[in-house]
């Protein structure tokens, strides 16, 4: 991994951290890898694949579920489910950070370089086809 995707990730994991409450005696756990597609000859990606002992896929089937609870709920239900599921759900407010203070490559011609399963209804590259999001249902891939 290079030393800039290292020290990005440090800075965001740290913030994503201390936002969500957690601190050196309250830990959160965050499960990655080095990426295994597009930029992994230069050690310039990464995948995320857990947080807080919870797959990226399960925080998103939890965040889907919530959404539909909301939308069959009364306007007081669907409030409260609207309000507390990110502030529950890990794997979004990891995406969030890693989204709204990351700084990730966008080659010529292509989208910034961050994917997840909440691609599509976040960003940063709304846009993205079905065959790219599908390829990164169960985990948040970012890239340098």
């Amino acid at each position: 991994m290079t030393r800039a995707l290292a020290r990005d990730l440090e800075r965001l994991f740290e913030r994503f951290a201390e936002e969500s409450g957690f601190s050196a005696s309250r830990r959160v756990e965050i499960y990655f890898r080095p990426g295994i597609f597009g930029h992994h000859q230069l050690g310039r990606a990464a995948d995320i694949y857990a947080v807080g002992g919870v797959s990226i896929s399960r925080w998103k089937a939890d965040w889907d579920r919530s959404r539909i609870r909301a939308a069959l709920a009364g306007q007081r239900g669907r409030a409260v489910l609207l309000r507390g599921e990110p502030i529950r759900n890990l794997g979004w407010r990891l995406y969030k950070v890693l989204q709204l203070f990351g700084r990730w490559a966008q080659p010529y011609g292509y989208p910034i370089q961050l994917f997840g399963p909440w691609t599509r209804s976040e960003g940063p590259w709304k846009y993205i086809s079905d065959r790219l999001l599908y390829a990164h249902r169960d985990h948040i891939h970012v890239a340098k």
